[in-house]
């Protein structure tokens, strides 16, 4: 089973930058998006043509959004708020009551659209895309103690909930697996100019320690690192300004977490990097890896 995940910094100029012949050559069985950006009833339906999608596009207009592409529809969805919106294949936009995740500190973020998980109907296994909020470097940043504070409260009120869905999948029978963009590199390996990034939002010590929290033998495991362990990324996101992207200057902030089980049966990974910078289909490439399932 092929499974990836793609922050796509809008979806409608995605599809203009050529994300569906992406995804059609890879044939990605299960696709996590973030950062949809997009209302319902504009959504490119020919963007997941042959796919279910499980989207929580969230009520900021033009802003994150998560979904879930999927080949069969899935046995059960999960959000943060209490309704999400699915596309059968070549079907309308329907909003689906969803079960809710309930979480005292994630509770302010119901309406953000950024964490659903669904239950996959041909597989065991359930699957969540998250898009972390950036937040700030504070205290360095002086004016950043709000963003700060709200990544704070997020990561900690996410670290449960992935806790309490990856033991109750397990008691159903299922592996589990969160995909998307954490907005953290977490070691050295993760971040090329890590000595200029050391009071920077994505790279502050309490981050980097908050993520290696969620990560054990028999919790989480960081998937693309255990079959990279030795390399310098593979990056996932480059600043669209500047020669980031032309000297490799890059973050590994797109993440494949899953439970020991699946872990052990990731065979490949990769980092779809684009050819060419005016190839670029965002300023996140996606992320894959082949499961034995």
């Amino acid at each position: 089973m092929r499974i990836g995940t793609h922050n796509v910094n809008g979806i409608r100029a995605a599809l203009r930058r050529g994300f569906r012949d992406y995804w059609d050559r890879t044939g990605a069985d299960v696709i996590a998006l973030q950062e949809v950006r997009c209302r319902v009833g504009d959504l490119p339906l020919e963007a997941f043509a042959g796919y279910h999608v499980t989207l929580d596009a969230g009520e900021l207009a033009g802003r994150n959004g998560v979904a879930v592409l999927t080949r069969e529809k899935p046995a059960h969805v999960r959000a943060l708020s209490e309704s999400a919106t699915t596309v059968a294949p070549d079907g309308e936009p329907e909003e689906v009551d969803a079960e809710r995740i309930i979480s005292r500190d994630l509770a302010t973020f119901a309406g953000e659209g950024r964490y659903v998980e669904v239950d996959l109907a041909d597989a065991p296994l359930r699957v969540a895309s998250l898009y972390l909020p950036k937040g700030s470097a504070w205290p360095y940043a002086e004016d950043g103690e709000e963003k700060y504070q709200r990544k704070m409260r997020f990561m900690r009120g996410l670290a449960r909930v992935l806790t309490a869905s990856r033991r109750e999948a397990a008691a159903q029978g299922r592996e589990f697996l969160v995909m998307g963009d954490f907005n953290v590199a977490h070691t050295r390996q993760d971040l090329k100019a890590w000595r200029t990034n050391q009071r920077s939002e994505g790279f502050l010590p309490e981050e980097r320690e908050w993520f290696g929290t969620l990560l054990s033998p028999r919790s989480l495991v960081d998937v693309v690192r255990r079959l990279h362990p030795d390399a310098n990324g593979p990056y996932s996101w480059w600043s669209w300004r500047g020669q980031s992207w032309t000297t490799d200057a890059g973050w590994r902030i797109d993440y494949h977490l899953a439970s020991p089980g699946l872990a052990g049966r990731a065979t490949r990974a990769w980092v779809g990097r684009e050819e060419t910078y005016e190839g670029r289909i965002s300023d996140h490439s996606p992320v894959l890896v082949d499961y034995s399932l």
